[in-house]
């Protein structure tokens, strides 16, 4: 079986001093190897081209035979690693909570150990005779939400 490091070794290896970078990397029991990877402006075919012809380059296909698929991590999947989560701030993102209540807004700012996220909420203000749209600003630790992802929907 391929070594799961020596692949994220030579993808680190492509990576260095470029935009891009990791967001996945699976290696199955039956050595097909998947290589996700994101960019601020979206990824080019070009690249993922690039990366898979390093990569085939420098394992030896006489040793140990491979599938190979070298993408993008996809525009409406949920993200994976922090640095999506910092290339779409000011975003539309919809996010599902731990508890499963699924909420769109905007992210709007993110720490090391959580993000904030701008919903409109409906509300009444004290004396008005109708209610009004607003701002609320909800804080999410990574570890307390199922996924966050680009709302492609978002109008």
């Amino acid at each position: 079986m391929i070594d799961k490091n020596v692949v994220k070794q030579l993808v680190e290896e492509w990576l260095d001093g470029k935009d891009y970078f990791l967001t996945d990397l699976t290696v199955s029991p039956d050595d097909r190897i998947v290589v996700e990877m994101d960019h601020v402006e979206g990824v080019w075919i070009e690249d993922c081209v690039d990366l898979s012809r390093y990569i085939e380059e420098r394992l030896n296909r006489d040793e140990e035979d491979y599938e190979l698929e070298v993408g993008s991590a996809g525009i409406g999947q949920p993200f994976k690693v922090h640095r999506q989560y910092e290339i779409h701030v000011d975003s539309p993102v919809v996010v599902l909570t731990g508890e499963g209540k699924k909420l769109r807004g905007i992210l709007t700012a993110v720490e090391s150990d959580h993000f904030i996220l701008t919903i409109k909420e409906k509300v009444r203000p004290e004396g008005a005779k109708r209610p009004q749209w607003v701002d609320k600003d909800l804080t999410f630790r990574f570890e307390d939400v199922k996924y966050t992802k680009y709302d492609l929907d978002a109008k």
